[in-house]
């Protein structure tokens, strides 16, 4: 099992001055966030992933580019998106993109990919949401195809028939895609919500399978058997059934600490820079959340540690995600969570397992 960090970089607004001032500006948040990725390499976490947003109240539009410049200040640290959106994207000038990462960062480059839930990237780049899932679909077989072959026919032919035009690529005929990773394989992950069609859709390529738990993970159980079994229908080994879950996630000394020091900041993240966002967001309902049966990680090492076990016994899981520095919280925080993952948390999930 492996284990790690990710951001949306979002930016948020303290309402508790007036105006409501922005607490980091984008220079600001990018910044922190290739510290915090120096911090999670250093501490021996084995992943940070950067999210894409399309919006004013976030700071990463293009991870790539956040991604090489963690790629030049880490040594071993694997960097990967959370998610890139793929259905507003081009695939070939994805593969390209990480690719050239993969190249530049020695082999540690990796893609997210996911339909995303904001849809502000559909009109940005002339896209319907009425093709949401369509265009998700054959993008990501077109990427995949763009792994398995340096020249690539689009569509391909399947058992010796005419291959139809694609709804969401224009057809392509021996198209060199360059340069080439220096992975052999470059790893692909498909990020799910709540959809069985996706998960099964997962099993069926063969791919890895990252989900966010914003609920706790009794919620998927069935779900990620639907997604095994499917990947067993179709040949695939179970070593490449991988499944992630990602957490919102805060952890201090004592549960009491954490719960009261990230509550404030984390409010601020829901009633501003979630898809749709809730309103007030009053302090039971965040109690609720980090309860027993909830999705958010926040409380003590120990706390913390039996939930992600919890997870890893009823899932199968082979990775974490905490994703970080949530709202307004401040970095010097954010980075004493990320020393107790690494420090704490992750040799005890570890021990644990292997006994």
């Amino acid at each position: 099992m492996d284990f790690g960090i990710f951001t949306f970089g979002e930016l948020t607004r303290d309402t508790s001055a007036s105006p409501g001032a922005l607490t980091r500006s984008a220079r600001q948040r990018t910044e922190e966030t290739i510290q915090l990725a120096k911090l999670a390499d250093q501490a021996g976490l084995d992943v940070v992933g950067i999210g894409e947003h399309h919006r004013h109240d976030f700071a990463f539009s293009a991870p790539e580019v956040v991604l090489a410049a963690i790629a030049r200040e880490t040594e071993r640290i694997r960097l990967t998106t959370a998610v890139a959106v793929l259905s507003t994207a081009d695939p070939a000038r994805v593969f390209e993109q990480f690719a050239t990462l993969d190249i530049v960062s020695g082999g540690r480059a990796e893609i997210l990919a996911g339909r995303g839930v904001f849809p502000e990237s559909f009109p940005l780049f002339g896209y319907d949401p009425a093709d949401y899932d369509a265009l998700f679909e054959d993008k990501l077989e077109l990427l995949l195809q763009m792994r398995e072959h340096a020249d690539v026919t689009w569509p391909p032919a399947h058992n010796g028939e005419s291959p139809s035009r694609p709804r969401a690529h224009h057809a392509l005929h021996d198209a060199a895609i360059s340069p080439r990773p220096v992975q052999e394989r470059l790893p692909i992950w498909r990020g799910v919500g709540g959809t069985p069609s996706s998960f099964v859709r997962a099993g069926q390529a063969g791919v890895p399978l990252f989900l966010a738990l914003l609920s706790g993970h009794q919620h998927f159980v069935r779900l990620v058997e639907l997604y095994r079994t499917a990947g067993a229908q179709a040949g695939h080994a179970p070593s490449s059934l991988r499944v992630g879950t990602g957490s919102h996630f805060f952890a201090a000394r004592t549960s009491q600490e954490a719960r009261d020091t990230f509550y404030p900041h984390y409010a601020r993240y829901i009633e501003q820079n979630m898809p749709r966002p809730a309103g007030e967001f009053p302090r039971e309902h965040f109690d609720a959340w980090a309860g027993p049966g909830g999705g958010l990680l926040v409380g003590s090492p120990a706390q913390i540690t039996e939930r992600i076990l919890a997870t890893h016994e009823a899932l199968g899981t082979d990775r974490f995600m905490a994703q970080v520095g949530l709202g307004t919280l401040p970095f010097a925080e954010t980075a004493s969570s990320i020393e107790l993952l690494a420090t704490e948390i992750v040799p005890a999930v570890k021990k644990a397992i292997a006994e």
